[in-house]
């Protein structure tokens, strides 16, 4: 159960760092998106799909408003459909 709440936060903080950039503020995204990198090393990792793991190992690279807005919905549906 706790990492459903961890990967709804991080859900919605990689939503805010979407909206972030696609408005041009840069230093509202760059926050938000440190605020996901600390949510995901809360994440058990042995607990999740592997599609997801991926995702996550993903969020490193340089990501932009259209890689933030879909690791937000895949990750927000992984958590709706995923019996915790």
């Amino acid at each position: 159960m706790e990492n459903k709440f961890i990967l709804e936060s991080l859900a919605s903080d990689l939503k805010r760092v979407a909206l972030g950039l696609h408005r041009g503020s840069d230093s509202m995204a760059k926050r938000f998106l440190e605020e996901a990198r600390e949510r995901k090393r809360e994440i058990k990792m042995d607990k999740i799909a592997p599609y997801i793991k991926n995702l996550l190992n993903n969020m490193d690279k340089k990501m932009n408003a259209d890689d933030a807005l879909m690791f937000s919905t895949l990750i927000q549906n992984y958590t709706q459909h995923k019996k915790f």
